[in-house]
């Protein structure tokens, strides 16, 4: 599904050049669950920002479903990443004065599907939060809102999930909650690309890419992926 070959990324902060990303060249493959680690300032952001269409590389080339994606303008762009790849950030991003089943239907608003009714509730329905449709954000934990979050990124049904530090804000129950749906959802057949500086997290993926100073350094697959288990188990065996 991508193939980042000899990306390349640099900044301008201040006087000085920041390299982000260093002739990093990756492959994921569909159905996959990859978690990209690395301290601080590593480069693990950058990488997301130009796996999720946001950002372009300044050299090599990025693949997405086999498709070079570099001659694309930004509205072709917008497009693919908005039918495509769904984002789940740590900071949740929802509108405080907007019902959750409003914030999940957002995306919609910029989607070409010929039908679109249903989609926002069936979405919800996939993280347990139907019965919370009509709470706006201050109503609901922090956990709560992660999870409306993920419905938000699964709504247009994409063929990618990119999570960055998704458990960042969450305390550890509410964590257990979300990496719990992360890994059924992968169990289903979504593709999830998670960031993190957490090892703990990390090994509830079935692949970790340590990112540092910009270049890849180790790539390696997890024998025993750590089951994500919390209260609210029986609420991520129902996605599927």
């Amino acid at each position: 599904m991508i193939e980042l070959s000899a990306v390349s990324k640099t900044y301008q902060k201040g006087a000085d050049v920041v390299r982000a990303l260093d002739q990093v060249s990756l492959e994921i493959e569909e159905g996959s669950f990859v978690a990209v680690v690395g301290p601080s300032g590593s480069g693990k952001s950058t990488m997301m920002n130009i796996i999720g269409l946001l950002d372009r590389p300044d050299t090599g080339s990025y693949r997405f479903r086999g498709d070079d994606v570099g001659g694309l303008g930004s509205d072709e762009l917008a497009g693919l990443r908005n039918a495509r790849v769904g984002f789940v950030f740590q900071s949740f991003h929802l509108l405080p004065k907007t019902t959750a089943l409003e914030n999940v239907e957002l995306p919609l608003v910029y989607s070409d599907r010929p039908d679109i009714s249903g989609l926002g509730m069936t979405a919800l329905t996939q993280v347990g939060l139907a019965d919370r449709a009509g709470h706006t954000p201050g109503e609901l934990s922090g956990g709560q809102q992660q999870r409306v979050a993920i419905a938000r990124a699964l709504v247009n049904e994409p063929d990618l999930i990119l999570a960055d530090e998704p458990t960042g804000n969450l305390d550890s129950a509410s964590s257990l909650e979300v990496l719990a749906i992360f890994q059924e959802l992968n169990r289903a057949g979504k593709t999830i690309v998670l960031i993190t500086h957490d090892a703990e997290v990390a090994a509830m993926a079935s692949r970790v890419v340590r990112i540092v100073d910009g270049s890849i350094v180790s790539d390696e697959p997890v024998e025993a992926p750590t089951e994500a288990r919390s209260a609210a188990a029986p609420l991520a065996r129902e996605i599927a």
